[in-house]
């Protein structure tokens, strides 16, 4: 998750987000809501969660970046050395997600699938702010990250995405026998 540029960093994420429709195509309802022994969510309640933090990530940089259009500096896109360590750490750990986004389990794969594309229009929409503001420099916290900046927030969207494909693939071959 070293990006270097807002591109890489939206490139990244798109191709992410390619892999977890291509992971949730097709599977029929009674497989995306079975919830497999030893697992706290379903495929759909994945989905769910994976759209709740998204539209919360943005929400964040949004604010970040309203921010530093005060400031008004300009871009360096730079990941720290904090994020890139905790990046790694975590692709090995399991952790819980705040309460905040805990999905309900009443969405599913579908209507999740389209909370994430009118998110992709709003990160869409978001990136010439990406591009011209310094997303690099004011911090908001995350639970596991500590204080991480627009920029990193950005690139942390598709880095949760993808964590979570893995757990989608897991849940499928405990369901799918």
């Amino acid at each position: 998750m070293d990006h270097k540029s807002i591109d890489e960093i939206y490139a990244a994420n798109a191709r992410v987000r390619e892999r977890l429709k291509a992971a949730v195509a097709e599977i029929p309802d009674e497989i995306a809501n079975a919830r497999p022994a030893g697992e706290k969510w379903s495929v759909a309640e994945i989905v769910e969660h994976v759209a709740m933090v998204n539209a919360g990530a943005l929400r964040i940089c949004e604010r970040l970046l309203r921010k530093a259009a005060e400031a008004n500096g300009g871009v360096e896109v730079r990941m720290s050395d904090n994020f890139l360590q905790k990046a790694g750490e975590i692709a090995s750990m399991k952790v819980e997600a705040p309460e905040m986004v805990r999905p309900s389990g009443a969405r599913s794969i579908r209507d999740s699938l389209e909370d994430l594309s009118a998110l992709e229009l709003k990160y869409a929409e978001a990136k010439p702010l990406f591009e011209t503001l310094d997303g690099s420099t004011l911090t908001f916290p995350h639970p596991f990250f500590g204080d991480i900046t627009a920029h990193e927030w950005l690139g942390l969207s598709g880095g949760h995405e993808a964590r979570h494909i893995k757990q989608i693939e897991k849940v499928l071959s405990l369901v799918v026998k």
